[in-house]
């Protein structure tokens, strides 16, 4: 299945697009929110396997649907050094289809599940990870990322 394509800005404004990935492997996750406990796990383990992943030729970007500020200020706090992507309006995070149900504290509500999706060179996605633990993440990207590049 391909990639559902995106063109959003950055923590920094600059916009980007699935397009300006073609012919790498991406790493495309999407958090609930900046600055929370899991969500600040989830990109302290990502920021800190970067240089492992981008040695086996993969890019990280992060989606959520806080404002370009927050995810500067995100970045800045937790020095970030990947690309994190504003989607105020969630439209690629329904594309992806991780805008769904979710339930907290007793209560049920719609909101983005943390997903990710391993996008090959090609565009297409090779593989979907759901409701993923933030703490243990990265180990499984790596192992998969190992299998799928062999």
């Amino acid at each position: 299945m391909k990639a559902p394509n995106f063109t959003l800005p950055d923590q920094n404004g600059t916009m980007h697009s699935l397009a300006d990935y073609a012919g790498k492997w991406l790493v495309v996750y999407f958090y609930p929110k900046d600055d929370t406990p899991g969500c600040t796990t989830e990109a302290c383990n990502f920021r800190d396997g970067r240089d492992m992943l981008e040695s086996m030729g993969v890019k990280v970007i992060g989606i959520s649907k806080d404002s370009v500020k927050s995810h500067a200020k995100f970045a800045e706090k937790h020095s970030i050094n990947f690309t994190l992507l504003s989607d105020e309006d969630h439209a690629v995070i329904e594309a992806f289809g991780s805008w769904k149900p979710k339930k907290f504290m007793g209560s049920e509500f719609i909101g983005i599940k943390r997903d990710t999706y391993l996008v090959n060179p090609q565009g297409e996605i090779a593989k979907k990870y759901e409701g993923v633990n933030p703490k243990t993440h990265i180990g499984d990207i790596l192992k998969d990322l190992a299998e799928l590049q062999k």
